[in-house]
């Protein structure tokens, strides 16, 4: 079988056509938008892209989008205030901080704050424990764009199939194994420390390389087909 490329751009611009006839309902149905805030705290030019983008897009899709962007000295008295006051917000249903915080801000305490049923990004132990459970939950961003993009790769299904994630962080790694059981594959997270990683890379049907390491994974490692 010969390699082929996965077209996540393709894929985005289909669920945000999905997503804007979901607002468009919503609206007809409810006479009011969704309401997405995003909080930045600091100048870290990638976070700066990424706020920019989620604004974009959520303006696109029909949404309400409200940023507050707060200098790097802010203190974390401030910033858990900020995500006190939208939880009681009511024309915000959707709150995301963006990560990384600076060093003086615990970012474990932020995203703790956060009202379950508006944590976005799904990072609030309540939401990584439905996800655990399988309850319904609200999902990390990236493991749920990685099960879809799988779910085209293999349209006959991922049940059976053995799946190697390189990576334990709760934001990627974690979520996404969970999500490769509940599509009944046999799960292995390997990481810094696994040995013999080459090996278990190599008897894979499935490799999510988690790991913030472009080219981690040489060619040499994935198994034919």
């Amino acid at each position: 079988m010969s390699a082929k490329i996965l077209d996540g751009q393709a894929l985005a611009a289909t669920v945000r056509a999905e997503v804007t006839e979901g607002v468009k309902q919503f609206r007809a149905e409810h006479g009011f938008a969704p309401g997405l805030a995003v909080v930045l705290v600091g100048e870290d030019p990638a976070s700066q892209v990424y706020v920019r983008n989620k604004a974009k897009q959520t303006t696109e899709v029909g949404m309400i989008s409200v940023e507050h962007k707060l200098p790097a000295e802010t203190s974390e008295a401030d910033v858990l205030a900020l995500v006190k006051k939208l939880n009681n917000d009511n024309r915000v249903h959707g709150i995301l901080v963006q990560l990384p915080l600076p060093l003086h801000i615990r970012e474990h305490a932020v995203i703790q704050a956060i009202t379950p049923e508006k944590d976005v990004d799904g990072f609030h132990v309540i939401n990584a424990g439905k996800l655990a459970t399988g309850q319904p939950h609200l999902v990390p961003c990236t493991p749920w764009g990685s099960m879809k993009l799988l779910a085209l790769a293999h349209p006959e299904g991922l049940s059976g199939k053995h799946a190697v994630v390189i990576g334990r962080s709760n934001i990627v790694g974690k979520p996404m194994a969970q999500l490769l059981l509940q599509a009944n594959c046999t799960v292995t997270i390997a990481h810094s420390r696994t040995q013999n990683l080459s090996d278990i890379v190599k008897s894979a049907d499935i490799v999510v390389a988690a790991i913030g390491k472009p080219n981690f994974v040489p060619a040499a490692w994935i198994k034919q087909g």
